[in-house]
């Protein structure tokens, strides 16, 4: 299942890993480690933030993607299923199904 992890970092632990020459390198590492599908950062109230795509097998791979972040960075952590063009296509059963019992 692909998941959007959003990891958002408090200020002052992404200030502080900055000044010590350590949140590029950090975040990198955990990047090879993680191998995400696509990851992309961005300001999110005020924070930074990255949004990697996973793909997890069971959810029991949870703590392997967050705890690295929570660890390293005091990161604020949600994770959500996201669908692929190709997943939304295969799910249109559903849809149908749906209409027919509740439309």
């Amino acid at each position: 299942m692909r998941i959007l992890m959003k990891v958002s970092i408090p200020v002052e632990d992404g200030n502080k890993a900055v000044r010590a020459g350590k949140l590029g390198e950090t975040i990198k590492a955990i990047l090879d480690e993680q191998k995400p599908e696509s990851v992309y950062f961005t300001a999110e109230n005020g924070k930074r933030t990255g949004l990697l795509f996973l793909h997890m097998q069971d959810s029991a791979e949870i703590p392997k993607y967050a705890e690295p972040w929570f660890l390293a960075f005091n990161a604020e952590i949600e994770m959500e299923p996201v669908m692929t063009p190709e997943d939304l296509a295969n799910g249109s059963p559903a849809f149908e199904s749906a209409v027919k019992k509740y439309g």
